[in-house]
């Protein structure tokens, strides 16, 4: 059996240190994990179980690339996110048993058109056009578990032409990484390729054209984008 068109690449992120790259599935994005994002976007975080999101795996661009401020938005976001890329898959993972199906971490930045995700969220309909737009992932490499183990306290920061706009601690998770792949795994089935972007913390802000901007995490390589003139 043959294609009647030509099939689509394969989308695909960086991995740390080698020419090789790893695929992407799917990729799943956890809503309002840190605290302290969860009220400035006006929520009670000690009341709410988490929640998902998801962006289409050819919205991943690599760090270092230039990505078109997007159409339909005057108001477009960054979000430093901790990414985790599922190597082993699988279905009603234990929260003990989640960490076996992690292959590495990296650095992400959940770009997002807040105008249209906030429409979308007082009408009660779905964030899509908000948050699964085209090169809404800029992800960094990834960084393979025997080199970095399994993150779970250090520093989170991201800046905007040299400025700390976000500043916090992956401590400071709502939902830890063994709890948000075994929620998941119970909902659908994680295969390897997936990845799981697990949330940014407080002090979402507006980017502009021209803007440099950096997301880190400690112990990761750094994921960076510019912000190029409108599509």
């Amino acid at each position: 059996m043959g294609f009647l068109i030509d099939p689509p690449q394969v989308a695909s992120v960086a991995v740390a240190g080698v020419e090789d790259r790893l695929p992407v599935r799917r990729i799943f994005c956890v809503g309002r994990n840190y605290a302290a994002h969860a009220r400035e976007m006006g929520r009670d975080p000690d009341r709410e179980p988490p929640f998902f999101f998801t962006k289409p795996a050819d919205a991943v661009v690599d760090s270092g690339q230039e990505v078109p401020y997007p159409p339909l938005t005057e108001d477009l976001h960054y979000e430093a996110e901790m990414v985790v890329y599922i190597g082993l898959g699988g279905s009603k993972i234990s929260k003990e048993e989640a960490l076996g199906h992690v292959w590495g971490y990296g650095v992400g930045n959940d770009l997002t058109r807040r105008d249209l995700q906030m429409a979308a969220r007082e009408l009660g309909r779905p964030w899509d056009w908000g948050k699964a737009f085209d090169n809404s992932a800029v992800i960094g490499p990834i960084h393979h578990v025997s080199e970095v183990g399994h993150p779970s306290a250090g520093s989170i920061k991201l800046t905007v032409n040299g400025e700390v706009r976000q500043d916090a601690d992956l401590a400071e998770l709502i939902w830890s990484v063994p709890e948000v792949i075994s929620i998941l795994s119970h909902a659908v089935t994680l295969k390897p390729g997936d990845l799981v972007m697990t949330g940014t913390p407080a002090g979402v802000g507006a980017l502009s054209v021209g803007d440099v901007c950096c997301a880190s995490v400690e112990g990761l390589s750094n994921c960076e984008v510019t912000i190029g003139p409108r599509a």
